[in-house]
C-alpha cells in the first residue's frame, strides 16, 4: 500500500458556529414551526459529515436529502426517522431500501405511491406540486383514493419564486392551504430559506431551509443577518518575478506593463473556480489583495502578489466567498458557488 498522502493543497473551512447561528435565526423566524435542514448535495457542497453534526448540536431534528446514495452519510449522525429522501422511490429496490433503512421516502407521483404501498408501505412524506411543475402530485390528483392509503407523515410543497416579489408565491400558498384541507398529514411544510423570509403565513409546521444555512441570502430581509459559513483557501505553489511586456497564462490574456511579482496557487476550474472569475476577483493574504491575472487554468490560477511582500511558497491565500457578493461578481448563483466546489478541497470545521 502507498503511504498516506500529504494534506491537500486546497482546504474549505466550515464555520460551524456561523452555521449553527444561521439555523437558530431561521428557526426563530419560523415562529411556531420547527426549522429542518436541507443537507442534499453533500450539505450544499460543504460536507455532510461536518455540517450535519453541527446542525444536530444546534437543535435541528429534520433533515432532507435528494438521492438515495446520500442516506448513509447522514445516518451516521441522525436517527432514520429524522431523514426524508426527496426524490422518492422510482424503482422497487429504492422502496425496499427505504423500508430497510427506516428513512421516509417523499412520494411524488401516483406511481410512487403504488410502489410504496406494494413494498409494504409505512411512514412517508408526500409532495404536492402547487405550481413549480417539477416533482410532486398534481393538484388534480389529490382526490385519488390511492393517496388516502398512504401513512403521510409530512405533506410538502415547494415554492418556485420565493426569492422574488411575484404573485406566484401567494398563489402557491393558497393552493397549499387547499391541499392541507384535503390530505391528512401529521405535519405540513412549504417554506424554503426564502419562504421563511416571506413571513409566518408560509411556515406551517416545518420549514426546510437550505441556502441560508450555508451563508446564502435569498431575500433582502435576511441581508446582514446571515453569516458566512464557507471559507475556502488555496496553497501558494510558486512565486516568480516577471518583466514588463511578459504575458501570463493561456492565450496571453494578461500582459504586464511593469515588473511584477506573481504567485501561482493550486486552484482552477476543476475545483469549481470557474473562468467567470477572470479579471474580476482578488484573493487575499491577510489584509493584502491579490488580483487574479489572465485565464484560470484547470488546476492553477496566477495572482499579482505585489501587495504581499511577505507571501511565501507554502502559504495559504483566502478565496473570496461572501456568497451574495461573489454571485454578483461572477454571475453564478449562490447555490452554484457552493455546490461546484470540487472534491480536492479538504472540508473541515
Amino acid at each position: 500500500m502507498p503511504p498516506e498522502p500529504p494534506p491537500p493543497a486546497l482546504r474549505l473551512t466550515v464555520d460551524t458556529e456561523a452555521l449553527a447561528e444561521n439555523w437558530r435565526l431561521l428557526d426563530q423566524l419560523s415562529g411556531s414551526a420547527a426549522a429542518g435542514a436541507a443537507v442534499k448535495a453533500n450539505a450544499y457542497g460543504l460536507g455532510a459529515d461536518v455540517v450535519v453534526p453541527a446542525l444536530v448540536k444546534a437543535g435541528a431534528r429534520d433533515f432532507f436529502v435528494a438521492h438515495w446514495n446520500e442516506v448513509a452519510t447522514v445516518l451516521r449522525h441522525v436517527a432514520p426517522d429524522r431523514l426524508s429522501v426527496l426524490h422518492g422511490p422510482v424503482r422497487a429496490e429504492e422502496a425496499a431500501f427505504a423500508r430497510a433503512a427506516g428513512v421516509r421516502p417523499v412520494i411524488n407521483s401516483l406511481q410512487q405511491a403504488q410502489l410504496w404501498i406494494e413494498a409494504g408501505g409505512g411512514p412517508c412524506d408526500l409532495m404536492v406540486d402547487t405550481g413549480m411543475n417539477r416533482l410532486g402530485i398534481s393538484m388534480h390528483e389529490i382526490g385519488d383514493p390511492l393517496l388516502g392509503r398512504l401513512e403521510t407523515h409530512t405533506l410538502l410543497s415547494h415554492l418556485a419564486s420565493a426569492d422574488e416579489d411575484v404573485p406566484q408565491s401567494e398563489l402557491q400558498l393558497e393552493r397549499f392551504r387547499e391541499v392541507t384541507r384535503m390530505l391528512p398529514a401529521r405535519r405540513r411544510s412549504l417554506a424554503n430559506s426564502a419562504g421563511i423570509a416571506l413571513g409566518s403565513d408560509y411556515a406551517f409546521d416545518l420549514t426546510r431551509p437550505g441556502l441560508a444555512l450555508y451563508g446564502g441570502v435569498p431575500r433582502r430581509e435576511l441581508a446582514g443577518r446571515i453569516r458566512q459559513v464557507a471559507r475556502p483557501q488555496a496553497l501558494v505553489l510558486q512565486l516568480r518575478e516577471i518583466a514588463a511586456g511578459q504575458s501570463v497564462g493561456y492565450n496571453a490574456r494578461f500582459t504586464s506593463t511593469s515588473p511584477m511579482r506573481l504567485a501561482t496557487v493550486a486552484l482552477g476550474y476543476a475545483d469549481g473556480f470557474l473562468r467567470c472569475w477572470n479579471g474580476k476577483a482578488a484573493l487575499r493574504h491577510g489584509s493584502a489583495e491579490l488580483p487574479l491575472l489572465g485565464n484560470i487554468s484547470m488546476d492553477l490560477s496566477v495572482l499579482d502578489c505585489g501587495a504581499a511582500p511577505d507571501l511565501r511558497e507554502g502559504d495559504w491565500v483566502d478565496i473570496p466567498y461572501d456568497l451574495p457578493v461573489s454571485s454578483a461578481l461572477t454571475g453564478l448563483t449562490q447555490y452554484e458557488l457552493l455546490t461546484i466546489l470540487g472534491t480536492r478541497f479538504c472540508r473541515a470545521a
